[in-house]
């Protein structure tokens, strides 16, 4: 099988799927033809599948995937505008959370889903460290504290002006403000070297932030254990990543013990119109 194929018999020759190709290796159809692949498309395919989904026919089968392995979208599932501005206003995080573990198999769905974020070129630099042993989460929010001392005094107003000051006197009273006591800890990280990593890291975790309400799971950026993860190697020995790979986000995640009920405001939006 070359690239992709097409059903002769299902192809419509309406040059959708040439007209919707990213990188543009699909010849669109003529004198009959069928659309066919062009000459450098085996190395410039991304893989990403739009020719295969966009396609209303089911005419189109890449050679690493087709219609049949590819769901049909549910047009009835899609939200109208007030839906899915209602589900995005409704996203909060959660910083308290009941005691109670999230199956592994859970969070394991929850990471499936979020494997679906896109990326640039594709390229689904994303890999995942996940913290399901709860007893390990006080041992990396010490280290955490362990680099925000350090900052308080190597580079102090830095330091002040994030509040670590406050992470401290907390930590010495007993209250964790790193990891916040969360049951769990989902570390999305990538090659260093990997242009696509921060941002793909980035995308996928909020996918993951997005659909943990529908597994009744709240989930809050670890944002000082992000910090402390690109910066301070203690933790970065701790969480012993592949070799040249760097934490580019990371998720507290469980049950949260409150429930929300109202939408919250925010200031307006800043636009500038060209």
């Amino acid at each position: 099988m070359s690239l992709f194929s097409v059903d002769e018999s299902k192809c419509k020759r309406d040059g959708i799927c040439a007209a919707e190709c990213p990188v543009g290796i699909i010849i669109p159809p003529a004198d009959e033809q069928v659309p066919r692949p062009a000459p450098d498309a085996a190395e410039l395919c991304i893989n990403c599948g739009h020719c295969v989904a966009v396609c209303p026919h089911g005419a189109l089968a890449l050679k690493t995937m087709g219609p049949d392995n590819c769901p049909p979208i549910k047009k009835e599932w899609l939200l109208s505008v007030e839906q899915a501005e209602h589900f995005l206003r409704a996203r909060r995080s959660i910083r308290v959370f009941r005691k109670r573990p999230v199956p592994r198999e859970t969070l394991a769905k929850l990471i499936d889903i979020a494997r679906f974020a896109p990326s640039g070129h594709n390229t689904q630099p994303v890999r995942w460290l996940v913290f399901h042993d709860s007893t390990k989460i006080p041992d990396l929010a010490g280290l955490v504290v362990d680099w925000v001392k350090y900052m308080l005094v190597e580079m102090r107003e830095l330091a002040l002006s994030l509040h670590m000051d406050r992470v401290v006197d907390k930590w010495n009273q007993g209250f964790d403000a790193v990891l916040r006591r969360a049951p769990h800890l989902i570390v999305a990280h990538g090659e260093k070297d990997e242009r696509s990593a921060p941002a793909g890291c980035t995308i996928a975790l909020t996918h993951l932030d997005l659909a943990a309400p529908s597994f009744n799971l709240g989930a809050c950026w670890a944002g000082y254990f992000i910090a402390a993860a690109q910066n301070w190697p203690p933790l970065q020995q701790a969480l012993a990543l592949p070799q040249g790979h760097m934490v580019f986000g990371a998720m507290m995640i469980g049950h949260p013990k409150f429930e929300y009920h109202r939408l919250p405001l925010r200031n307006e939006p800043v636009i500038t119109w060209v």
